[in-house]
């Protein structure tokens, strides 16, 4: 008689909430709130098991102070996304979050557009991952799905991948969004079968995390304007919490 099978184990992927919108509705009038410390410690009752900052050059939205006091308050895991620039480096290893996650960055775009070229400036990102990790920083790239960039950032070291999920989002429902989850898939098995950590984010909303959330492996999803878009109806709190009743659905 043939032995049953074992089944296999899926644990949810941890769910990193990005609060970069609450800092961009405070900065439009220049004042005090609404405060993304306060975003933070809500995301974190709601269930957030990080929370994710871009920290960018030009500072549309979170600011120094912001990312000093989260460094503080935070606890559950800090990730800060940045550039591969020496600026944005030192304010890093001086603060030293949990995790840091290496962005492309245009001052012109509106959000990231894209994943990070690593290939190109394979030195640079290289010397940039050496020295967060000498510091005792997780390191992780974000990423399109392709596999040259992935087998780069894996030579050069990283803890991890996150990879951008934008042309996913964008699809319309049916053949041309299922076409994007098997790049993303491929993507995924690859960076799996390197032994590293596989993340994953940008356009993730209530509608379409499950069909990432669901892939072999996946350890991590970072979710910021779906998640502050509704918790202006329901509360930030609330909405982490519906975030992550749907991930947690995707088994």
């Amino acid at each position: 008689m043939t032995a049953p099978a074992t089944p296999t184990t899926w644990t949810p992927p941890r769910l990193g909430v990005n609060i970069d919108h609450v800092a961009t509705l405070r900065q439009a009038r220049r004042g005090v709130e609404p405060d993304p410390v306060w975003a933070a410690a809500a995301a974190e009752l709601g269930g957030a098991d990080g929370i994710t900052v871009h920290l960018r050059e030009d500072r549309r939205h979170i600011q120094d102070r912001d990312l000093r006091i989260l460094r503080e308050t935070v606890q559950v895991g800090l990730n800060l996304e940045l550039a591969v620039e020496p600026t944005m480096l030192t304010i890093a290893l001086q603060v030293r979050p949990d995790q840091v996650t290496l962005v492309p960055e245009r001052r012109e775009e509106v959000t990231t557009e894209g994943g990070l070229a690593v290939s190109p400036r394979r030195e640079k990102v290289g010397e940039a991952v050496a020295r967060l990790r000498e510091a005792g920083i997780r390191v992780a790239t974000f990423l399109d799905p392709d596999p040259s960039e992935i087998d780069a950032s894996v030579e050069i070291g990283v803890d991890a991948i996150e990879l951008h999920t934008g042309r996913y989002a964008d699809a319309p429902e049916g053949q041309e969004r299922d076409r994007e989850l098997e790049i993303l898939r491929a993507a995924s098995a690859r960076i799996a079968s390197a032994g590293i950590g596989l993340h994953a984010g940008h356009g993730l909303n209530y509608r379409n995390v499950m069909g990432i959330a669901g892939i072999a492996g996946m350890a991590e999803l970072n979710i910021g304007h779906a998640i502050v878009c509704r918790a202006v109806f329901v509360g930030l709190e609330k909405a982490v919490r519906e975030m992550r009743g749907r991930i947690e659905a995707a088994r």
